[in-house]
């Protein structure tokens, strides 16, 4: 089991572990109703809830349930977004994928590039068969994004999350 994030890095990205020292970084957009509306929470309301997001980060890899990366730019070092497995079941060799990215940087491809790696990453280093992506209705950037990384749409999961007093309806993506 991994204690930590391994680096991976592709042509314009850096995907690291996230530490304290990146809260204020992922306040930016965490914060941001737009980029966390299809993400089941609701914006952050300070650094402290940030530092919470990134203890979970820190757990599920411990649990060894999921592991999650933050996007930086090479240039800059600073996280973007991130990205990175949850809900991994080691027993049917699967997981499911989740991403978000501050809206400055949205449709330059670097959801793309980032998702891109860390799809071969959960091919080639934790021999996963399923890659899964459960995406709202509503969120029609996500389901482009892993359309175009060649998932395929299953079909709807119907109440599927409880999140903000209401059920979510739920498509599921997979690549095989």
């Amino acid at each position: 089991m991994e204690k930590q994030n391994p680096i991976i890095e592709t042509k314009r990205l850096i995907l690291r572990e996230v530490t304290s020292e990146d809260a204020l970084d992922m306040y930016h957009y965490l914060s941001d109703e737009e980029v966390v509306k299809h993400m089941g929470i609701a914006p952050a309301q300070s650094v402290q809830e940030v530092m919470d997001e990134i203890d979970w980060y820190q757990s599920i890899i411990k649990e060894g349930t999921g592991i999650r990366w933050g996007v930086t730019l090479k240039d800059s070092g600073k996280v973007k977004g991130s990205c990175g497995y949850l809900n991994r079941q080691h027993k049917h060799y699967r997981a499911e994928v989740g991403f978000e990215l501050s809206k400055n940087y949205w449709g330059k491809g670097i959801a793309s590039e980032a998702l891109g790696a860390i799809i071969r990453y959960g091919f080639n280093h934790y021999q996963l068969e399923r890659i899964e992506a459960l995406i709202e209705p509503g969120n029609i950037q996500s389901q482009r994004l892993v359309s175009k990384l060649c998932f395929t749409k299953e079909g709807l999961l119907r109440h599927y999350e409880y999140t903000h007093g209401k059920f979510d309806d739920l498509y599921m993506y997979s690549i095989i």
